[in-house]
């Protein structure tokens, strides 16, 4: 799913006729989206369409189809498509660089503001930062994550391990009466 917003338009390099111009009609916009008239789980949805939907259809359309474009949309209606995807069962992670993506970055499971390029309000919203705008950095960061969560299972199961024995004596002392092998008054010093 994407979003493109009216602020964003910036950031494309190579204009598309009937895309990036302002002067843009219906019927190029027509014109471009009938490519994805062929591809049934792609839709492209605009700010004006997105803000005639009810919640129920907006739900039904996440679900419906695989690939979503939401194009010039306002920070209203980015936090309610965040919302209606969690709705959904979906894990939301959501890319910002201005204040207006702001509420969006908050709300969703994770904000990844850009470092270099973005506002401090977004980056005091979002829960990662990219330091060098690079979106590759994203699956590099949630791939060391993963290996710093599996290490913190690994040392808390060799924690619980190794505890498990030193504990049992003094649990089966406690609970069921059985006399401890060892007292303090056993060890003497030699």
């Amino acid at each position: 799913m994407g979003i493109i917003s009216d602020d964003s338009e910036h950031h494309f390099s190579t204009p598309t006729p009937g895309c990036d111009s302002p002067s843009s009609t219906k019927s190029d916009d027509q014109k471009r989206f009938s490519l994805l008239a062929h591809f049934p789980q792609s839709i492209v949805i605009s700010g004006g369409e997105l803000a005639q939907m009810s919640e129920p259809e907006l739900d039904s359309i996440l679900r419906r189809y695989g690939e979503i474009v939401f194009a010039r949309t306002s920070p209203q209606q980015k936090l309610a498509i965040v919302c209606a995807a969690q709705r959904t069962g979906e894990v939301v992670a959501v890319t910002g660089d201005g204040v207006n993506d702001s509420p969006a970055l908050k709300r969703a499971d994770i904000g990844i503001a850009m470092g270099v390029t973005g506002s401090a309000v977004s980056r005091q919203a979002a829960d990662m930062i990219l330091l060098d705008d690079n979106f590759s950095s994203i699956e590099t960061g949630i791939e060391e994550g993963r290996v710093i969560f599996d290490n913190l299972k690994k040392s808390i199961c060799y924690t619980l391990s190794s505890k498990v024995p030193e504990m049992s004596p003094y649990l089966l002392y406690f609970f069921l009466g059985i006399p401890l092998g060892l007292a303090p008054i056993y060890i003497r010093k030699l």
